[in-house]
Protein backbone atom coordinates (compact mmCIF):
# COMPACT_ATOMS: atom_id res chain seq x y z
CA UNK A 1 0.00 0.00 0.00
CA UNK A 2 1.43 3.62 -1.16
CA UNK A 3 0.52 6.02 1.38
CA UNK A 4 0.35 9.70 0.10
CA UNK A 5 0.62 12.73 2.24
CA UNK A 6 -1.62 15.57 1.04
CA UNK A 7 -0.63 19.06 3.08
CA UNK A 8 -2.38 22.18 2.00
CA UNK A 9 -1.14 25.38 2.89
CA UNK A 10 -1.25 29.05 2.63
CA UNK A 11 1.72 31.51 3.62
CA UNK A 12 2.90 29.04 5.97
CA UNK A 13 6.66 28.31 5.69
CA UNK A 14 8.15 28.14 8.80
CA UNK A 15 4.98 25.40 9.45
CA UNK A 16 6.05 23.83 6.32
CA UNK A 17 9.64 23.20 7.99
CA UNK A 18 9.25 22.00 10.81
CA UNK A 19 6.16 19.25 9.12
CA UNK A 20 8.92 17.82 6.65
CA UNK A 21 11.72 17.52 9.53
CA UNK A 22 9.49 15.78 11.23
CA UNK A 23 8.30 13.64 8.47
CA UNK A 24 12.00 12.80 7.69
CA UNK A 25 12.23 11.20 11.11
CA UNK A 26 9.73 8.63 10.61
CA UNK A 27 10.62 5.11 11.25
CA UNK A 28 8.43 3.48 8.73
CA UNK A 29 10.48 1.60 6.18
CA UNK A 30 8.08 1.53 3.00
CA UNK A 31 8.10 4.03 0.37
CA UNK A 32 5.69 7.30 0.88
CA UNK A 33 5.49 10.48 -1.05
CA UNK A 34 4.67 14.07 0.56
CA UNK A 35 2.17 16.24 -1.84
CA UNK A 36 2.52 20.07 -0.87
CA UNK A 37 -0.45 21.96 -2.33
CA UNK A 38 0.39 25.78 -2.40
CA UNK A 39 -3.07 27.52 -2.13
CA UNK A 40 -2.27 30.66 -3.80
CA UNK A 41 0.22 31.82 -0.91
CA UNK A 42 2.37 35.23 -1.07
CA UNK A 43 4.88 33.60 1.16
CA UNK A 44 5.76 30.64 -1.10
CA UNK A 45 7.24 27.07 1.34
CA UNK A 46 9.53 25.97 -1.63
CA UNK A 47 12.61 26.98 -0.20
CA UNK A 48 11.61 24.81 2.46
CA UNK A 49 10.23 21.85 0.19
CA UNK A 50 14.22 22.62 -1.80
CA UNK A 51 15.68 22.13 1.96
CA UNK A 52 13.71 18.58 2.69
CA UNK A 53 13.97 16.84 -1.14
CA UNK A 54 16.65 15.25 -0.73
CA UNK A 55 15.34 13.05 2.60
CA UNK A 56 11.97 12.51 0.85
CA UNK A 57 9.85 12.21 -2.05
CA UNK A 58 8.02 15.47 -2.56
CA UNK A 59 5.70 16.91 -4.90
CA UNK A 60 5.33 20.57 -4.96
CA UNK A 61 2.26 22.16 -6.65
CA UNK A 62 1.06 25.76 -6.83
CA UNK A 63 -2.45 26.59 -7.70
CA UNK A 64 -4.91 29.61 -7.09
CA UNK A 65 -6.53 29.92 -3.40
CA UNK A 66 -9.51 27.89 -3.30
CA UNK A 67 -9.69 26.60 0.37
CA UNK A 68 -8.03 23.58 2.15
CA UNK A 69 -11.14 21.15 0.85
CA UNK A 70 -10.55 21.85 -2.29
CA UNK A 71 -6.79 22.13 -2.27
CA UNK A 72 -6.51 18.19 -0.52
CA UNK A 73 -8.66 17.67 -3.30
CA UNK A 74 -6.36 19.12 -5.94
CA UNK A 75 -3.11 17.04 -4.09
CA UNK A 76 -5.65 13.42 -4.16
CA UNK A 77 -6.07 14.06 -7.48
CA UNK A 78 -2.34 14.72 -8.50
CA UNK A 79 -0.95 11.77 -6.09
CA UNK A 80 0.59 8.45 -7.15
CA UNK A 81 -0.79 6.61 -3.68
CA UNK A 82 -3.52 4.34 -2.91
CA UNK A 83 -3.87 5.63 0.11
CA UNK A 84 -3.92 9.35 1.66
CA UNK A 85 -3.27 10.46 5.08
CA UNK A 86 -4.09 14.41 5.20
CA UNK A 87 -2.19 16.57 7.32
CA UNK A 88 -2.69 20.52 8.50
CA UNK A 89 0.81 22.44 7.78
CA UNK A 90 0.77 23.15 11.58
CA UNK A 91 0.83 19.43 12.52
CA UNK A 92 4.10 17.62 13.84
CA UNK A 93 4.43 14.20 12.93
CA UNK A 94 5.65 11.64 15.91
CA UNK A 95 8.03 9.26 14.01
CA UNK A 96 6.16 5.88 14.66
CA UNK A 97 3.24 7.62 12.70
CA UNK A 98 2.78 5.89 9.58
CA UNK A 99 3.66 2.41 11.32
CA UNK A 100 0.90 2.45 13.89
CA UNK A 101 -1.38 3.08 10.52
CA UNK A 102 -0.55 0.83 8.72
CA UNK A 103 -0.45 -1.63 11.45
CA UNK A 104 -4.21 -0.33 12.70
CA UNK A 105 -5.30 -0.89 8.84
CA UNK A 106 -3.58 -4.14 8.32
CA UNK A 107 -5.99 -5.68 11.58
CA UNK A 108 -8.87 -3.63 10.91
CA UNK A 109 -9.00 -2.01 7.55
CA UNK A 110 -11.79 1.06 6.74
CA UNK A 111 -11.72 3.48 4.18
CA UNK A 112 -11.17 6.04 5.98
CA UNK A 113 -9.85 7.11 9.52
CA UNK A 114 -9.01 9.84 12.12
CA UNK A 115 -7.07 10.37 14.60
CA UNK A 116 -6.28 12.63 17.89
CA UNK A 117 -3.75 15.21 18.14
CA UNK A 118 -1.74 16.06 21.03
CA UNK A 119 0.64 19.09 22.95
CA UNK A 120 4.70 18.91 22.65
CA UNK A 121 6.48 20.14 25.88
CA UNK A 122 7.72 22.81 22.95
CA UNK A 123 3.70 24.35 22.45
CA UNK A 124 3.57 27.93 24.35
CA UNK A 125 1.14 28.18 26.91
CA UNK A 126 -1.64 29.04 25.23
CA UNK A 127 -1.49 26.60 23.00
CA UNK A 128 -1.31 23.50 25.14
CA UNK A 129 -4.57 25.60 27.09
CA UNK A 130 -6.39 25.18 23.64
CA UNK A 131 -5.14 21.96 22.99
CA UNK A 132 -6.86 20.85 26.35
CA UNK A 133 -9.80 22.86 25.45
CA UNK A 134 -10.12 21.17 22.12
CA UNK A 135 -9.40 17.64 23.41
CA UNK A 136 -9.87 17.23 26.97
CA UNK A 137 -12.89 14.75 27.99
CA UNK A 138 -14.43 17.78 30.26
CA UNK A 139 -15.06 19.92 27.04
CA UNK A 140 -15.48 17.70 23.90
CA UNK A 141 -15.84 14.50 25.96
CA UNK A 142 -12.10 13.83 24.34
CA UNK A 143 -13.71 13.63 20.75
CA UNK A 144 -9.44 14.85 19.31
CA UNK A 145 -8.14 13.20 22.42
CA UNK A 146 -8.58 10.14 21.13
CA UNK A 147 -10.96 8.66 24.09
CA UNK A 148 -14.26 9.23 21.94
CA UNK A 149 -16.37 6.00 22.51
CA UNK A 150 -18.92 6.23 19.64
CA UNK A 151 -19.53 3.74 16.74
CA UNK A 152 -19.57 6.15 13.90
CA UNK A 153 -16.34 8.65 14.81
CA UNK A 154 -16.22 11.76 12.46
CA UNK A 155 -12.38 12.12 11.47
CA UNK A 156 -10.82 15.00 11.49
CA UNK A 157 -8.73 16.98 8.54
CA UNK A 158 -6.30 17.89 10.31
CA UNK A 159 -4.84 14.09 10.73
CA UNK A 160 -7.00 11.81 8.46
CA UNK A 161 -6.89 8.95 6.48
CA UNK A 162 -8.76 8.15 3.16
CA UNK A 163 -8.60 5.55 0.15
CA UNK A 164 -8.75 6.68 -3.11
CA UNK A 165 -11.72 4.22 -3.52
CA UNK A 166 -13.27 6.58 -0.95
CA UNK A 167 -12.46 9.63 -2.63
CA UNK A 168 -13.46 8.83 -6.14
CA UNK A 169 -16.40 7.26 -4.65
CA UNK A 170 -17.24 10.86 -2.81
CA UNK A 171 -15.71 13.35 -4.76
CA UNK A 172 -13.78 14.68 -1.89
CA UNK A 173 -14.22 17.79 0.22
CA UNK A 174 -17.09 20.19 -0.11
CA UNK A 175 -16.78 23.56 -0.59
CA UNK A 176 -17.74 24.59 3.22
CA UNK A 177 -14.71 25.22 5.71
CA UNK A 178 -15.20 24.56 8.48
CA UNK A 179 -17.29 21.81 8.52
CA UNK A 180 -15.77 20.24 5.30
CA UNK A 181 -14.28 17.03 7.46
CA UNK A 182 -17.86 16.06 8.60
CA UNK A 183 -19.35 16.77 5.09
CA UNK A 184 -17.11 14.42 3.33
CA UNK A 185 -17.90 12.10 6.44
CA UNK A 186 -21.35 11.59 6.38
CA UNK A 187 -21.60 11.53 2.67
CA UNK A 188 -18.92 8.67 2.92
CA UNK A 189 -21.53 6.62 5.65
CA UNK A 190 -24.14 7.41 3.19
CA UNK A 191 -22.17 5.63 0.17
CA UNK A 192 -21.53 2.88 2.66
CA UNK A 193 -17.93 3.42 3.78
CA UNK A 194 -16.90 3.29 7.49
CA UNK A 195 -15.04 5.24 9.92
CA UNK A 196 -12.79 4.43 12.67
CA UNK A 197 -10.55 6.25 15.49
CA UNK A 198 -6.94 5.65 15.30
CA UNK A 199 -6.21 6.30 18.82
CA UNK A 200 -2.36 5.60 18.35
CA UNK A 201 -1.89 7.57 15.64
CA UNK A 202 -1.96 11.12 16.99
CA UNK A 203 -0.18 14.41 15.57
CA UNK A 204 1.14 16.79 17.46
CA UNK A 205 -1.21 19.89 16.14
CA UNK A 206 0.01 23.19 16.75
CA UNK A 207 -2.75 25.42 16.41
CA UNK A 208 -0.97 28.92 15.64
CA UNK A 209 -3.53 31.25 16.73
CA UNK A 210 -4.20 33.99 18.94
CA UNK A 211 -7.14 34.50 21.18
CA UNK A 212 -8.90 36.46 18.74
CA UNK A 213 -8.02 34.17 16.33
CA UNK A 214 -9.21 31.23 18.37
CA UNK A 215 -12.63 32.90 19.07
CA UNK A 216 -13.55 33.49 15.30
CA UNK A 217 -12.41 29.66 14.77
CA UNK A 218 -14.53 28.54 17.31
CA UNK A 219 -17.28 30.47 16.20
CA UNK A 220 -17.41 29.50 12.84
CA UNK A 221 -17.10 25.75 13.66
CA UNK A 222 -20.61 27.03 15.51
CA UNK A 223 -22.29 28.19 12.18
CA UNK A 224 -21.29 25.40 10.34
CA UNK A 225 -23.34 22.51 12.44
CA UNK A 226 -26.85 23.80 11.27
CA UNK A 227 -25.71 24.07 7.84
CA UNK A 228 -24.42 20.37 8.14
CA UNK A 229 -28.09 19.26 10.60
CA UNK A 230 -29.69 20.87 7.65
CA UNK A 231 -28.46 18.76 5.03
CA UNK A 232 -28.13 15.86 7.02
CA UNK A 233 -30.52 15.75 9.52
CA UNK A 234 -30.60 12.44 10.45
CA UNK A 235 -27.22 13.02 11.51
CA UNK A 236 -28.42 15.75 14.21
CA UNK A 237 -27.60 15.14 17.95
CA UNK A 238 -28.84 16.78 20.72
CA UNK A 239 -25.26 17.26 22.02
CA UNK A 240 -24.95 19.83 19.16
CA UNK A 241 -26.74 22.18 21.45
CA UNK A 242 -24.67 22.04 24.97
CA UNK A 243 -22.81 25.02 24.26
CA UNK A 244 -25.46 27.14 23.41
CA UNK A 245 -27.35 26.09 26.18
CA UNK A 246 -24.54 26.37 28.42
CA UNK A 247 -23.65 30.23 27.38
CA UNK A 248 -27.64 30.42 27.72
CA UNK A 249 -27.67 29.18 31.43
CA UNK A 250 -24.86 31.28 32.43
CA UNK A 251 -26.83 34.13 31.34
CA UNK A 252 -29.44 33.05 33.86
CA UNK A 253 -27.27 31.56 36.50
CA UNK A 254 -26.12 35.84 36.39
CA UNK A 255 -29.51 36.42 36.69
CA UNK A 256 -30.61 34.92 38.87
CA UNK A 257 -27.62 35.81 41.00
CA UNK A 258 -27.85 39.56 40.75
CA UNK A 259 -31.50 40.17 40.39
CA UNK A 260 -33.41 37.17 42.93
CA UNK A 261 -29.90 36.14 45.11
CA UNK A 262 -29.97 32.62 44.46
CA UNK A 263 -26.60 31.60 43.25
CA UNK A 264 -27.30 27.72 42.95
CA UNK A 265 -26.85 27.78 39.31
CA UNK A 266 -23.92 30.11 39.47
CA UNK A 267 -22.25 28.17 42.10
CA UNK A 268 -22.21 24.83 39.69
CA UNK A 269 -20.85 26.26 36.61
CA UNK A 270 -17.78 27.72 39.36
CA UNK A 271 -17.54 24.46 40.46
CA UNK A 272 -17.05 23.12 36.77
CA UNK A 273 -14.41 26.11 36.02
CA UNK A 274 -12.76 25.07 39.31
CA UNK A 275 -12.71 21.55 37.90
CA UNK A 276 -11.34 22.92 34.61
CA UNK A 277 -8.61 24.58 36.09
CA UNK A 278 -7.45 21.46 38.31
CA UNK A 279 -7.37 18.79 35.94
CA UNK A 280 -5.74 21.15 32.97
CA UNK A 281 -3.06 22.36 35.93
CA UNK A 282 -2.49 18.34 36.77
CA UNK A 283 -2.07 17.14 33.34
CA UNK A 284 0.29 20.15 32.21
CA UNK A 285 2.08 20.41 35.46
CA UNK A 286 1.28 24.36 35.06
CA UNK A 287 -1.32 26.43 37.18
CA UNK A 288 -1.03 29.25 34.34
CA UNK A 289 -1.40 26.67 32.27
CA UNK A 290 -5.07 25.67 34.41
CA UNK A 291 -5.97 29.26 34.21
CA UNK A 292 -5.21 29.91 30.37
CA UNK A 293 -7.39 26.59 30.01
CA UNK A 294 -10.35 28.24 31.94
CA UNK A 295 -10.27 31.00 29.52
CA UNK A 296 -9.74 29.32 26.43
CA UNK A 297 -12.68 26.51 27.20
CA UNK A 298 -14.62 29.49 27.97
CA UNK A 299 -13.79 30.96 24.43
CA UNK A 300 -14.76 27.69 22.90
CA UNK A 301 -18.26 27.55 24.14
CA UNK A 302 -18.97 31.23 24.06
CA UNK A 303 -17.91 31.76 20.19
CA UNK A 304 -19.54 28.07 18.76
CA UNK A 305 -22.70 28.41 21.20
CA UNK A 306 -23.40 31.69 20.21
CA UNK A 307 -22.48 30.75 16.11
CA UNK A 308 -24.59 27.94 16.78
CA UNK A 309 -27.39 29.67 18.03
CA UNK A 310 -27.02 33.08 15.03
CA UNK A 311 -26.69 29.76 12.47
CA UNK A 312 -29.91 27.91 13.68
CA UNK A 313 -31.93 30.99 13.61
CA UNK A 314 -31.17 31.53 10.09
CA UNK A 315 -30.84 28.43 8.37
CA UNK A 316 -33.24 26.09 10.58
CA UNK A 317 -35.89 28.79 11.70
CA UNK A 318 -35.93 31.34 8.68
CA UNK A 319 -34.88 29.05 6.38
CA UNK A 320 -32.05 31.23 4.43
CA UNK A 321 -29.66 29.82 1.95
CA UNK A 322 -26.22 28.95 3.92
CA UNK A 323 -24.34 30.44 1.13
CA UNK A 324 -25.98 33.56 1.34
CA UNK A 325 -26.69 33.84 5.40
CA UNK A 326 -22.98 32.95 5.66
CA UNK A 327 -21.18 33.69 2.59
CA UNK A 328 -17.51 34.07 4.42
CA UNK A 329 -17.65 30.05 5.23
CA UNK A 330 -17.48 28.87 1.39
CA UNK A 331 -14.67 29.18 -0.59
CA UNK A 332 -16.00 29.80 -4.80
CA UNK A 333 -14.32 26.79 -6.82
Amino acid sequence: MLFSLIIPVYNRPDEVDELLESLSQLDYNEDFEIVIIEDGSTLRCEDMIEKHHDKRSISYYYKDNSGPGDSRNFGMKKSKGDYFIIFDSDCIIPKNYLTEVANALKENYVDCFGGPDKALDSFSDIQKAINFAMTSFLTTGGIRGGSEKIDKFQPRSFNMGLSRKAFEASNGFGNIHPGEDPDLTIRLWELGFETKLFSKAFVYHKRRVNWGKFSVQVNKFGKARPILNSWYPKYNKPTFFIPSIFIIGFAVALFLSLILNHDLLLQLYFVYFSLLFLVSAYQNKSFKIGYLSTKAVWKQFYGYGTGFMESFIKIIILKQKPQEAFPELFFKK
